[in-house]
């Protein structure tokens, strides 16, 4: 009983490591994207844009010229007073030499920013071309300590059942069910 219990643990910890494992590549990919200035991960932090994306929700923004700027799309620009990007929708561009400058307004908001957004026109700004529903809370969720050490702790564990090695006895067992199933086909001809 004890021994069908460990295979059981052994092959849910083999699958958790195959799952780690794809989504460890995928985070590395997006860390390198981002490490290349490919793309920036954002979390919605309110409902502005609703209903385009929603409070929770995961934007992936690539850089544009800021030059490019049209109005009517959603980009992503660093508050003139805070310094943390705000993705709102653009409702007027005007370029004057080296500097373009956005004013940008939340779908939900009645009013536009209060302070224009001032860019140097050779510079880029960030686009966002994907959302994905809800991943900004479970990335928020899974930053915090509280969750993290504990699952961190779980996933080693998941890991050091993955890499129990198989027992004489089982090797036994599986050998004598392998003998059985061949049996029979072998009586049938």
């Amino acid at each position: 009983m004890a021994e069908g219990i460990m295979s059981v643990l052994r092959r849910i910890g083999a699958l958790a490591l195959w799952l780690l494992a794809i989504a460890g590549v995928l985070c590395g990919g997006l860390w390198v994207a981002h490490a290349a200035g490919l793309v920036q991960p954002l979390v919605v932090a309110s409902g502005s844009m609703t209903p385009a994306f929603v409070r929770g929700d995961l934007l992936l923004a690539t850089p544009t010229s800021a030059t490019d700027l049209a109005v009517g799309e959603v980009t992503s620009l660093p508050n003139p007073q805070t310094g943390v990007l705000v993705s709102h929708r653009v409702i007027s561009v005007s370029t004057s030499g080296d500097t373009v400058t956005v004013e940008m307004k939340g779908d939900a908001n009645r009013v536009a920013d209060p302070d224009p957004y001032i860019v140097p026109a050779d510079e880029t700004v960030w686009q966002p071309i994907i959302t994905i529903p809800g991943a900004g809370a479970v990335v928020t969720s899974l930053m915090r300590p509280s969750v993290a050490i504990p699952l961190a702790a779980g996933m080693a564990g998941l890991v050091m059942l993955a890499l129990i090695p198989r027992s004489a006895r089982d090797d036994e067992k599986s050998a004598r069910a392998t003998e059985t199933r061949r049996q029979p086909a072998a009586a049938a001809r």
